[in-house]
């Protein structure tokens, strides 16, 4: 499958650190995936990934993703959300910015231009702000489908985080998902193990940190610490300040979406991309 050499070999050479650059100028040399490597996002620009979340996550030392959308409140409500001066700030701190769309939409109702237009307007606005180009994306509501996958490898995008259904049932108030398995999923289609939500205990962070063993992955989803406008996805700052202590406790890697390039290569996948989502909901009934 050859969609992402350009993607990989120009983009991540572009939008990703110094180091990573250099190691990749010539060839790919992938790091083995070690256990307990768990992926960190988070979602909608709430207020408290710049006021609270940012510090915590760097006290540990560990990467994240910050999906970025100027939907829902954003444009409205700067007590709730936070401005594009602060994403900056988390791009200074060193963390990822990645793109979530504009307008925060269902993406699969989308047409083909509509997807793309959301898309490059994020990424001007990070180029207005002198912040990389974004290279991998978070689809809105978790909605996804094969056009999106489309448009995604069409714009050269390297990884996209979609929810945890349909392997886990998901009330919208937290839940358990799949590992991410690289041998697998999709680069486009990576699921979300676990994401924060009243649903969503401790025993569920400790499960998805399980799951990350045998090259298989734990991708973990918050939307706001709190979540100030959408309580059935709040997580509890308290908590937070537990899981991430856990996460250290346990000598998890703790790296940010793009630098899932480290330890997979993004031009690999199936030639089907929903193939390995439907192999595993027909393996569980």
């Amino acid at each position: 499958m050859k969609r992402f050499l350009f993607g990989f070999a120009a983009l991540s050479l572009l939008a990703l650190p110094c180091s990573f650059a250099e190691e990749n100028a010539s060839a790919v040399k992938l790091r083995k995936i070690p256990d307990k490597l768990v992926v960190l996002t988070f979602d909608d620009c709430n207020k408290s990934d710049r006021a609270f979340v940012a510090g915590e996550v760097k006290k540990h030392r560990f990467g994240a993703t910050f999906y970025v959308t100027e939907g829902l409140g954003f444009l409205r409500n700067k007590d709730h959300y936070v401005t594009w001066k602060e994403i900056a700030e988390l791009h200074g701190m060193g963390f990822e910015i990645g793109n979530h769309t504009r307008t925060h939409p269902h993406m699969p109702r989308l047409s083909k231009e509509r997807m793309k237009g959301e898309l490059t307007h994020i990424e001007k606005r990070c180029e207005q702000y002198k912040i990389p180009r974004p290279v991998t994306f978070c689809y809105p509501g978790f909605g996804h489908s094969p056009t999106c996958v489309e448009v995604l490898t069409e714009m050269n995008y390297l990884f996209a985080r979609r929810g945890v259904g349909p392997e886990f049932k998901d009330g919208g108030k937290g839940a358990r998902g799949p590992a991410y398995d690289p041998r697998v999923d999709h680069p486009l289609l990576v699921p979300t193990t676990g994401y924060a939500g009243p649903d969503w205990k401790f025993e569920d962070l400790v499960w998805a940190v399980e799951q990350a063993r045998d090259g298989r992955i734990a991708v973990l989803c918050y939307h706001g610490v709190p979540a100030l406008e959408h309580p059935w996805v709040n997580c509890d700052p308290g908590d937070f300040r537990k899981h991430m202590a856990y996460l250290s406790k346990e000598g998890c890697t703790v790296i940010a979406m793009r630098d899932l390039a480290h330890y997979v290569d993004p031009a690999k996948g199936p030639g089907d991309p929903y193939a390995p989502i439907r192999a595993r909901v027909a393996g569980k009934k």
